[in-house]
């Protein structure tokens, strides 16, 4: 006579199911990331497409990443840039920026005959899964800072305000530990000199030159307390 599985095993089983729909989403992620890097290299336009976003999360690093969600945007949005992370924009912003990216790839845009030849080998999403998108998307978007928020106040603030806007939303303060802010402007300082932005680093001869300690320093006082 067979018995049901105890507990702990069925919790075991599910388990080791979680990880399996995990590492096989990843790896269609991963598949469909690989696919269109060869689209980029194999297309006249491949090195701009490249220079679009710079590449900062694989779709195995994404939120809930065996999500239909996560699934769905790093199948389509790879094939025209490197994958964004969620938290780049607010959720209202997200539903603008998500119709604007489909509506180029269906073929439409403001580069006419250069867009539809840029987007003829994309594919699409329908309108059910764009609704999906456009969910996970918001569901794990930028929790912007308060406009009132003190800090803002400050000179240091209209750094902070100067350098970060010009990528993504502004992000509360209250995201990060001030253990963790540090570590994390500096990589958001790699991004600016990657893009080659108007306010970045001291190789790029920008003027003004972007100060990060100052940042730092006051995304410190007001970061989240652990």
């Amino acid at each position: 006579m067979m018995h049901p599985p105890s507990l702990s095993g069925r919790a075991a089983l599910a388990a080791g199911l979680a990880a399996c729909m995990l590492f096989v989403a990843s790896q269609t992620a991963h598949g469909a990331s690989t696919k269109a890097q060869r689209l980029w290299a194999k297309s006249p336009h491949g090195a701009m497409l490249e220079r679009i976003l710079p590449r900062v999360v694989e779709p195995r690093e994404l939120p809930e990443p065996a999500s239909e969600g996560a699934r769905l945007t790093g199948r389509y949005c790879v094939q025209c840039h490197h994958l964004a992370h969620p938290a780049m924009h607010t959720p209202t912003r997200w539903r603008s920026v998500v119709d604007r990216m489909v509506w180029r790839m269906r073929g439409n845009g403001n580069m006419g005959t250069l867009m539809k030849e840029m987007m003829a080998k994309v594919e699409a999403p329908g309108d059910r899964q764009v609704e999906s998108i456009v969910r996970y998307l918001q569901k794990h978007a930028q929790a912007p800072i308060d406009p009132k928020h003190p800090a803002l106040a400050t000179k240091a603030g209209g750094i902070f305000v100067l350098a970060c806007s010009q990528c993504h939303a502004l992000p509360d303060p209250q995201r990060h530990t001030a253990d963790e802010w540090p570590e994390v402007v500096a990589r958001m300082k790699r991004h600016l000199a990657w893009t080659n932005t108007v306010v970045g680093s001291p190789e790029l001869k920008t003027v003004p030159e972007l100060k990060t300690d100052e940042i730092v320093k006051l995304l410190q006082r007001y970061a989240r307390r652990d």
